[in-house]
């Protein structure tokens, strides 16, 4: 039987849901023998930031600071048997995601939801990263709700 995963990326944004997900595509990543891609997308902010806020110009020095953090994630919650790499991005987190699954010809993306804490009319202006991958991506998401 042809391996079904090979490669797998698992967006994180380093709260406790993206987590249980990333552990979640580790699983999957060491039964398939599939190699994992964490990624975390730097918000690049459409409207202007927030009074006390980083400024726009400063979002593409947090992408190292990302990376670094992914790498940490890394070591300490992927087995040693998991072929692992590390992504960041500076961008908007959907356009990024859709962009790596492309680019680095995944075949599942791993990603956690955040259930309901954004609805109504939150919901309806920002949407959901993961609900907008899901309508977009090329591959299969396997969304990973709250517990």
């Amino acid at each position: 039987m042809a391996q079904l995963f090979r490669r797998i990326l698992s967006p994180i944004d380093f709260d406790e849901n993206s987590l249980i997900a990333l552990d979640f595509a580790s699983k999957l990543a060491a039964h398939h023998k599939a190699t994992l891609y964490l990624t975390h997308v730097v918000p690049f902010p459409v409207a202007p930031a927030a009074p006390g806020g980083p400024v726009p110009g400063s979002f593409p020095l947090l992408e190292p600071e990302a990376k670094a953090r992914l790498e940490q994630l890394g070591r300490e919650r992927i087995p040693n048997t998991v072929q692992h790499e590390v992504v960041s991005r500076v961008g908007l987190p959907v356009e990024v995601i859709i962009r790596l699954e492309e680019e680095l010809a995944a075949d599942l993306v791993v990603m956690a939801t955040h259930g309901h804490s954004r609805s109504g009319v939150g919901h309806l202006f920002l949407g959901s990263v993961a609900e907008r991958v899901v309508r977009r991506s090329v591959c299969p998401v396997l969304v990973v709700p709250p517990p």
